[in-house]
């Protein structure tokens, strides 16, 4: 084999050698300083490096002999520390091949063979390096070797071989030389040397799992590597690892990091590497399992195991937090252990909430068709948790799929042949599909057969209410969770619902307050208004008379506020159809106009007949011609309200009229001051006029139109009955007090005369009015009175004040804060305008429309008097009877910080800045 060494090579050889190139671990000793050292072992005797460093001789190590022949001499041949070795040939002499002293240096030590051949060149073919490989192919006179250490195959010839050819077999390791074809110039391997193979005990170890074999969800392999985990076991206190794949696994097991195994240990012949096979599962790890809490009872509890579809009972002494805290919906793990021969959960702890999942829902909806229902009632023979079925076509298949009372988006109560839509949960521990999110179609009702009733909200209760039915004499029982699209329902509305037989959910409702009912309504959809009708009317119009009026009842304590829908006789109508007489009855309600019908009006009217019970009476009653036999009808103006009656100004405005609250025939909360009143006068106990059959009607001209548009001043010198109920006359009167006019003219004036009917003229106010004519009498009358009130605030409080302004016997006038005009912020002194009102129930007056004419004078600081002022003159801080300040505590500012950032001054005392 040529050298490949060209020109010329010097070096010196140094006393010892270099630390550099000695290891005590052989397995990460540098190859350089094994293979290029120039210390190597003798060319007979075989040392191990470490040996020969370790002997510290001060022999000098001796070079090897690498020629055929061997050595005459026995005893090495020492070599000169500092001497220079020259492989280049001396001038005139023949040309040889001198081998490198790098080469001449190595050695065949068997213990070196498991050193993994680790070479200082890149390919691993520097000549003298040792590699190692397997005996692929064999022939009578040369082989392929395949090298352990890197992709190649190497022929070489017997004759290469040192030792016993007939003992080589295919699959033996050997370790060889890698050299060139001197023909060929390819490489090939020379001096093969035999490696013994390491026996590796037969004996079971027992390891433990360090890394699992990692697999997919769908328990397949990773793609593009083989899969592999690692075990470990421990020999003489040190800790060993070797590889294993699934076929070392025996019963196909998957094993999980933690079990604890048994193996043998086997030695690959191309690599070399060390790994574990026939690996038998000997205790698998104690798992930590996970699970929801489903019920907590007084000492103990159950969870739902995220595994396996079961529960598993647990001990409130297993549990490791705060008990108070635990409650069922928790996410737990726990341990399993075994405990009189039942698995129970040990080392509860809580998870974060969301942990635990039990189920997969798709993100995709479904519809279907419900064919069977939830039964209300479960038999004892029942132990389906799922008992309900949805029938749907999913892709190009028929599928049934089941429901439990949870899956359903809201309580309205499914029936057979629902349109519904819903989403597919998978359950991840058995993979049981089932419908869940279960919502019901609005068009559903066309799909199923049911009867759908409509009705009006009656009551509402606390979770629950009743329903007036178009078609039932009884209210409907209805609970809110069957109420469709989860609309609030409030009285009166009108909806749609189906009519079913009550249930065990009802019961608890129904025992006391229906216990005559043994129905109720369900799936109950709201209407808009107008869509229920309790009645049918007839488009007919009728013509008739009146035979009986309407009587109302006599409710002699009746409130305008508090006054509630009268219950009155039927009134009687008689007309004819198709030459047949009829009657028919008819309410105050129906009537349109102004006017109530008496015996002997015409009127004409429609029919309206109740869907449920089939009744008939006269609707939109409108009086066509009155009988003129009956009393006459008046008009006036409301002038006063009471408590319980009233008070009515003629159409002369001369004169009130009595009237009670009995007699109005309307809504006695719409009645207000100077509204236009139709009435019939009456004599009652010792012949009293007063007014009967009041009606409220449309307003008109209270006044004749001939109003003057001269504002006139004047001066209240008597005021309404109304205000003063000690004067006989009802009018009130005003004296013009403008200069010129004459003395003494003097205006009355009515209710219907005020700018505000509300209003309260006292005697003495000076007013503004004009002058108008009536029309009916010619009389001239003060009408759009407005009083002109100016008067100091005398103090505000809170939320109130008081006028300086006589009303009757009070000097002083009550108002609220809220009659300020503009919102302004009265203060004493300012002056304001005003107008005075009468409280009905209390009989007092009070100021309203508050109006601030100008301010008042603002507020300044009295001095101290002198008493005091001489009184803290007088005082020294000698004084022990002087009073002092005592600090408890620093003050701060505003910005914390402690004291003032004002510099404090000396005052003197009694002297004001």
């Amino acid at each position: 084999m040529g050298s490949p060494w060209k020109g010329f090579v010097e070096f010196t050889l140094p006393a010892s050698p270099p630390t550099a190139f000695v290891s005590a671990d052989l397995s990460s000793t540098s190859p350089v300083g094994l293979s290029l050292s120039p210390y190597g072992r003798s060319h007979i005797k075989v040392l191990s490096p470490v040996t020969e460093m370790e002997r510290g001789s001060s022999e000098p190590p001796v070079a090897r002999n690498t020629d055929s022949t061997p050595s005459t001499s026995a005893d090495p041949v020492p070599i000169p520390r500092s001497s220079s070795v020259s492989c280049h040939p001396h001038p005139g002499s023949k040309k040889h091949k001198r081998t490198p002293l790098y080469q001449r240096s190595m050695s065949f030590d068997p213990g070196m063979l498991h050193s993994n051949g680790h070479t200082a060149y890149a390919n691993g073919t520097g000549p003298g390096i040792r590699e190692t490989g397997v005996v692929e192919k064999l022939l009578t006179s040369y082989g392929f070797i395949q090298c352990s250490e890197r992709q190649a195959r190497l022929f070489f010839h017997c004759s290469q071989y040192n030792g016993n050819l007939q003992e080589l077999k295919i699959g033996d390791d050997v370790e060889f030389e890698v050299s060139s074809d001197r023909r060929t110039g390819k490489p090939i391997a020379v001096k093969l040397l035999k490696i013994k193979p390491e026996v590796l005990p037969e004996e079971r170890i027992s390891g433990q799992v360090v890394s699992s074999i990692p697999v997919h969800l769908d328990g397949k392999s990773a793609p593009g590597q083989v899969p592999t985990g690692s075990v470990c076991y421990e020999r003489n206190g040190e800790v060993f690892y070797l590889t294993y794949s699934p076929d070392d696994v025996e019963g196909n097991l998957h094993l999980d990091t933690g079990d604890k195994v048994s193996f043998y240990m086997d030695t690959n012949k191309h690599t070399g590497a060390v790994s574990a096979r026939n690996i038998q599962l000997v205790k698998k790890k104690q798992m930590r399992c996970q699970g929801v809490v489903c019920a907590t009872k007084e000492a103990f509890g159950f969870i739902e195991r995220a595994d396996v579809v079961k529960e598993i009972f647990f001990h409130y002494s297993e549990f490791k937090g705060d008990l108070e805290a635990l409650q069922a919906g928790d996410d737990v793990e726990f341990t399993i252990k075994d405990r009189n021969g039942k698995e129970v959960a040990t080392e509860v702890r809580l998870l974060p909430q969301g942990t635990v999942i039990f189920e997969d829902i798709s993100i995709e909806q479904f519809e279907g068709t419900v064919v069977k229902v939830i039964p209300k009632v479960p038999t004892k023979n029942q132990n389906d948790p799922l008992p309900g079925r949805i029938s749907s076509r999913i892709g190009f298949n028929d599928k049934e799929l089941p429901f439990g009372e949870k899956d359903t988006k809201s309580k309205v109560t499914l029936l057979e042949g629902d349109h519904i839509q819903f989403n597919i949960s998978t359950d991840r521990r058995d993979k049981l599909e089932r419908a869940t999110n279960i919502d019901i179609f609005p068009d559903t009702f066309d799909f199923t057969k049911e009867t759908r009733e409509m009705g009006v909200i009656a009551a509402i209760r606390d979770g629950f209410g009743f329903i007036k039915c178009v078609d039932r004499d009884a209210r409907m029982f209805f609970h809110f969770s069957e109420v469709l699209e989860e609309s609030q329902l409030h009285i009166s509305d009108e909806v749609e619902f189906t009519v079913v037989p009550v249930g065990p959910v009802y019961k608890l409702f129904t025992k006391d307050m229906l216990s005559a009912q043994r129905n109720h309504a369900v799936r109950i959809k709201k209407l808009p208004k107008g869509s229920v009708s309790f009645h049918t009317q007839s488009e007919q119009r009728f013509m008739g008379v009146v035979e009986k009026e309407v009587v109302g009842t006599n409710t002699k304590n009746a409130s305008p506020t508090k006054t509630k829908e009268k219950e009155a006789e039927e009134g009687v109508i008689a007309y004819e159809d198709c030459g047949v007489k009829l009657t028919v009855p008819y309410h105050n309600k129906d009537l349109e106009g102004g006017g109530y019908p008496q015996v002997g009006d015409k009127v004409e009217f429609s029919i309206n007949e109740v869907k449920r019970t089939g009744l008939q009476s006269a609707v939109s009653i409108r009086v066509l011609n009155r009988n003129a036999s009956n009393a006459k009808r008046l008009l006036g103006f409301v002038a006063t309200l009471k408590d319980n009656f009233g008070f009515i100004e003629t159409a002369n405005h001369d004169q009130e009229i009595f009237f009670h609250y009995s007699e109005m025939c309307g809504d006695l909360e719409n009645l207000e001051l100077g509204d236009t009143v139709e009435y019939t006068l009456s004599k009652g106990k010792g012949n009293k006029v007063s007014a009967e059959k009041v009606t409220k009607v449309a307003a008109v001209n209270g006044i004749s139109e001939d109003v003057g548009a001269t504002v006139t001043m004047g001066k209240v010198i008597r005021p309404l009955r109304s205000v003063d109920p000690s004067q006989t006359e009802y009018q009130g009167l005003i004296e013009v007090t403008e200069e010129g006019a004459p003395k003494g003219q003097n205006y009355p004036f009515g209710i219907m005369g005020m700018s505000n009917k509300a209003d309260c003229l006292q005697k003495g106010e000076l007013v503004k009015f004009h002058v108008c004519t009536v029309a009916q009498t010619g009389q001239k009358m003060a009408c759009n009175v407005v009083p002109q009130r100016r008067a100091m605030v005398e103090c505000v409080k809170d939320q109130f004040g008081f006028i300086t302004y006589e009303v009757g016997e009070s000097k002083k006038l009550f108002f609220h804060v809220k009659e300020v005009q503009d919102g302004l912020e009265l203060q004493t002194g300012d002056e304001v305008e005003f107008s005075v009102v009468l409280n009905q129930r209390t009989g007092k007056c009070s100021a309203c429309n508050v109006r601030r004419v100008s301010e008042g004078p603002k507020l300044v600081a009295t001095p101290r008097p002198d008493r005091l002022v001489n009184r803290l003159k007088s005082i020294t801080l000698d004084d022990a009877s002087a009073p002092r300040l005592v600090i408890v505590r620093q003050p701060r500012g505003p910005d914390n910080s402690k004291g003032f950032n004002l510099e404090r001054k000396t005052r003197q005392p009694g002297v004001i800045d």
